[in-house]
C-alpha cells in the first residue's frame, strides 16, 4: 500500500511509474487506477475550475482535495526507508565487501606502505652480510721511472766498493685480490636480530594502514548510502512542498485561508530547496572522497551491515585485546626491542674482533734492456683490541639507553591512547544502537502526528503551518534515522580496528591476502643479484 501511494505520487509529479526504493523488487512497477483518486481531485489539477453552489461545500472540497494531498505525503514519508534499513539499492548492487576489497588491493596508500616493508626486508641481507666473506680485486698500469744510485761493498777484504748507478724507465702493472672473513664480531649477530625487529615493527605498521584504509573505505561507503538516501528524501521533500504550495494557493484563490499561508507553503518550499542543494553538494564531496579511497566511482551500493560478530561482546575482553593485538601496540612494541639491540650494538664496539685475511698481488716491471715480475701473497689473522677512542662509544652507549627509555615511554602512550580510542569508540557504538532505536519510534510518532495533524486540517482546526510543520518534523526524523544507521555500521568497525581485528582475513573479503612474508624470505638469504624478486 505504500509503495503504491508513492508511486502514484510520483506519477503525478513527474510522470514516472516506477519506484527505485527498496520496497519494490527489481524491475517492479504498479500502475494506478486513475478513477480510484479521490473524487475531489479534479478541483486541483489545471483547467477550468469548477462553480461551487455554496462557500461551504467549497471549503468541505478543498479540504477533502487536501487531505488527499495529506494522505499522498504520509505514504511517501513512510515509504522512504522500508525493509533494506533505510538505504536506496539497484539491481546490479555492490556489497560492502566489494568495495573494501578493492580498496585492500588498489589503495595508493597502502601499496605504497607495502612498497616500504619490502624495502625494510633489505635490512636483513645487509646486516646478515658481517657474517660472509669480502673480496675485493685491484689492477693498475702505468709508467715508472727510476733513478737510483749505490754502493755495493767489495766482496773481498779490502776490495774496492762497486757503484751501481739506475736511470730508467719502465712500463709496470699489477692485478691483485684481496679478502677477509670476520671471525668474531659481536655486533653482526646484534644488528642481525635489530634489522629482523625492524621488519616486525614494519609489518605491524603496515598493518596500521590496512587498518586505516579499511575503516576509511568502509566509513567512505557509508556516507555515500547516507548522502545518497538524504538527497532522495530532501528531492521528495521538494515534489511534497510544490505540490502542498499548490493546494495552499488553490484554497487561497477559494477563501478557505489567507497569503499568510500561502506566504508560509513558498518560505518552506525555499528552504527545502536550500537543504536539496546542500544535500547535492555534500553526495559530490562523498562520492570524490569514495573515487580517491576505493578507486571507482559508487554505483548501486548495497547496504552496509554491522560488524559486531566479529568484536569481543564486553567492554573489559575488548580492552584486554586491544592491548595486546591492536597493531599500533605490537608496533611500539618491536621499537622497544630495536631500541635495546642498539644498546647492545653500542657495547659490542667495546669488544675485540677477529678476522682472517688474505691477499695475492702480481707485479710486472718491463724496460728496454730488463724485465721482472714479483709476485707476493699473505695470509694473516687480525685482532683488533679497542682501547680508547675518544669517549665516543661510552656516549653512544648512553645515548642508546635513553632511547630505550624514550621508546619505552613510547610504549605507555600508544597504549593509553589506544584504550581511549576504543572506549570511546565502544561508547558512541552503544549509544548509535540506541539512537538507531531512538529515532525509529521518532519516526512512528511523527508519522502519527503528521495523519493526526492532515485529519485536524481537515475539520479545520489545523493550519496550514501546522502541517508544514509536522512535515518538517517527520523529514527530520527520517534524516536522524539515516544518520543513526549509518553511525551504527561505522561505529561497529571503529570498535573493531581499535581491538586489532580489522582484517581481509576476519572480513572474509573476496580478495588474496597480501602475505609480506613472501618477499622477506626471497631476499634474506640472497647473496648476488640487483634484480627484485618481482623482476625489476
Amino acid at each position: 500500500m505504500l509503495n503504491i501511494a508513492l508511486h502514484e505520487f510520483r506519477s503525478l509529479s513527474r510522470g514516472s511509474s516506477h519506484s527505485k526504493y527498496a520496497g519494490h523488487p527489481a524491475g517492479c512497477t504498479h500502475t494506478v487506477n486513475p478513477a480510484a483518486r479521490f473524487s475531489a481531485a479534479h478541483l486541483i489539477v489545471p483547467g477550468p475550475r469548477r462553480k461551487l453552489t455554496s462557500n461551504a461545500l467549497d471549503r468541505r472540497a478543498i479540504l477533502a482535495a487536501g487531505a488527499w494531498v495529506w494522505h499522498t505525503l504520509g505514504a511517501i514519508m513512510s515509504a522512504v526507508i522500508v525493509s533494506t534499513g533505510g538505504w536506496p539499492s539497484a539491481a546490479a548492487a555492490e556489497k560492502i565487501e566489494v568495495a573494501l576489497a578493492r580498496a585492500y588491493q588498489n589503495n595508493p596508500q597502502l601499496n605504497a606502505q607495502r612498497a616500504t616493508v619490502r624495502q625494510t626486508d633489505e635490512g636483513v641481507p645487509q646486516a646478515l652480510s658481517g657474517y660472509r666473506p669480502s673480496i675485493s680485486a685491484n689492477a693498475s698500469a702505468g709508467r715508472q721511472y727510476i733513478d737510483a744510485q749505490a754502493s755495493i761493498p767489495g766482496l773481498l777484504p779490502g776490495g774496492s766498493p762497486t757503484s751501481v748507478n739506475v736511470k730508467e724507465a719502465f712500463n709496470t702493472w699489477s692485478v691483485g685480490v684481496n679478502g677477509s672473513q670476520n671471525l668474531f664480531n659481536a655486533q653482526t649477530p646484534n644488528r642481525t636480530r635489530a634489522a629482523e625487529n625492524r621488519v616486525f615493527a614494519a609489518r605491524e605498521t603496515l598493518r596500521v594502514i590496512e587498518q586505516s584504509v579499511l575503516l576509511s573505505a568502509a566509513s567512505v561507503y557509508m556516507d555515500v548510502l547516507r548522502d545518497t538516501a538524504n538527497l532522495d528524501l530532501q528531492r521528495d521533500n521538494i515534489r511534497v512542498l510544490q505540490r502542498t504550495l499548490k493546494v495552499t494557493q488553490d484554497r487561497h484563490d477559494s477563501g478557505a485561508v489567507t497569503a499568510t499561508d500561502v506566504d508560509q507553503a513558498q518560505a518552506q518550499l525555499a528552504s527545502g530547496e536550500a537543504s536539496l542543494q546542500s544535500a547535492l553538494s555534500t553526495l559530490m564531496t562523498t562520492k570524490a572522497n569514495y573515487r580517491r579511497i576505493i578507486g571507482i566511482e559508487p554505483l548501486g551500493l548495497s547496504p552496509g551491515m554491522p560488524v559486531d560478530r566479529f568484536s569481543p561482546r564486553t567492554l573489559d575482553a575488548a580492552v584486554a585485546l586491544s592491548l595486546s593485538q591492536n597493531p599500533s601496540v605490537t608496533a611500539a612494541m618491536y621499537d622497544v626491542d630495536v631500541a635495546q639491540l642498539q644498546v647492545r650494538i653500542a657495547e659490542a664496539g667495546l669488544y675485540p674482533t677477529l678476522a682472517l685475511q688474505g691477499s695475492a698481488q702480481l707485479q710486472q716491471f718491463n724496460s728496454n734492456d730488463a724485465s721482472a715480475r714479483l709476485f707476493n701473497s699473505t695470509v694473516q689473522a687480525r685482532l683488533t683490541v679497542p682501547i680508547y677512542q675518544g669517549g665516543s662509544e661510552y656516549s653512544a652507549i648512553r645515548q642508546n639507553k635513553e632511547t630505550v627509555g624514550q621508546q619505552r615511554l613510547s610504549l605507555d602512550q600508544v597504549r593509553d591512547q589506544v584504550r581511549a580510542n576504543l572506549e570511546q569508540y565502544w561508547g558512541q557504538l552503544e549509544a548509535s544502537k540506541a539512537q538507531t532505536e531512538a529515532a525509529e519510534r521518532q519516526v512512528k510518532y511523527s508519522e502519527s502526528a503528521l495523519n493526526g495533524v492532515r485529519n485536524e486540517a481537515q475539520a479545520g482546526q489545523r493550519t496550514t503551518l501546522d502541517v508544514l510543520n509536522a512535515l518538517q518534523a517527520l523529514l527530520n526524523a527520517r534524516v536522524n534515522l539515516i544518520s543513526a544507521q549509518h553511525d551504527r555500521v561505522v561505529a561497529s568497525y571503529n570498535v573493531l580496528s581499535a581491538v586489532g581485528r580489522l582484517s581481509p582475513a576476519v572480513l572474509g573479503l573476496p580478495v588474496q591476502i597480501y602475505d609480506p612474508g613472501v618477499h622477506y624470505q626471497q631476499v634474506r638469504d640472497s647473496w648476488f643479484g640487483v634484480r627484485t624478486p618481482d623482476g625489476r
